[in-house]
Order: structure tokens, then sequence, then C-alpha cells
């Protein structure tokens, strides 16, 4: 037992020697909690960019409902627009979050936007009128129960008004 206190014991000494009031790794002085500085947030410096999605709101909202999945729910929202051609339809959040996060804000409300890429001003279909029945712009978004758990209710814009839907 004395033979491996002493190499210990001197070990130890020599390792507490090292650097001076903490510098050194080797320290065990030094190897606290303190001695790490973590960032105090993932959020980027400047915060998330602003909404880098530049679609316009679909112009006019049909209805929303909702699907079951086995898994949650599917939220469809069916919308319109004056003239046929409308394309590259999507929700999007409202307020920007970091990747794909579906996230509601502090009152428990999702607040999305109901987008779509008009087409071009001298295009052929920018001069047909759309038929409601025919050119209705379907989108859908499927919320798992975990991301329901959060939402109180869903609030979707377009650019004729806003539709909401309570869980």
């Amino acid at each position: 037992m004395t033979r491996l206190t002493l190499p210990l014991l001197i070990g130890a000494l020599i390792l507490s020697g090292c650097g001076r009031f903490g510098d050194s790794g080797w320290n065990p002085l030094g190897w606290g909690p303190g001695t790490t500085t973590a960032p105090q947030s993932i959020v980027p410096e400047g915060g998330y960019a602003a909404s880098a999605d530049l679609r316009p709101a679909v112009p006019q909202i049909l209805g929303a409902d909702w699907q079951p999945l086995p898994e949650g729910r599917l939220l469809v929202l069916r919308g319109f627009g004056p003239v046929k051609g409308y394309h590259s339809a999507a929700l999007v959040t409202a307020r920007p979050q970091p990747g794909d996060a579906l996230a509601p804000d502090a009152d428990g409300v999702l607040r999305l936007r109901f987008v779509a890429v008009p087409p071009a001003a001298g295009s052929p279909a920018a001069a047909l009128p759309a038929s409601p029945a025919t050119d209705t712009i379907t989108v859908a978004l499927p919320l798992s129960f975990v991301q329901l758990s959060q939402i109180s209710a869903i609030e979707i814009a377009g650019a004729g008004g806003t539709v909401t839907l309570r869980r």
C-alpha cells in the first residue's frame, strides 16, 4: 500500500505545480466548472434573418381544414388567384424561425403565411382568368401530435384576409 501511495503523492504534487494559478490545463486547481465559457444563446449575433421568402400572399383563401393522419393531422388550405399560372405555393411561418421549425408564438398561436408566385406579367397565363373549379391553389402541412400539443390555434394569412383554425 505504501509502495502505491508514495508515487501517487509525488505525481499529484508535480501536477499541481504545473502552471501558475491555474494557467495550465494540467493543473488540477484549474479543472473546475468555471474554466470554460459557453455561449449564452444559440441565436446568431444579428438575430435570424428577416423572412427570406419574398413570394406574395395568395390573393384569396377559399378554405382550410384538418385531415387525420396516423401520427397527427394534415392542415390543408385551398386558395384562388385571379389569373391562371400561380405556382410554388407554400405555407411559411410569419416570423423567422431557425430551419424548418414550427414553433408557436408566446400566446400558443402558430402564425403562417399562404404564399405563391404569380405568373410573369407578360406571359400568356397572366392574361387568362382563372376558374375556381379548376385553378385552385392547394397546399398541405403535416403536423405531428407533439407539435400540435404546443399549439392552441393556427392563423393563416393571405392577401385578402386571415383564417383561424382552433385545435
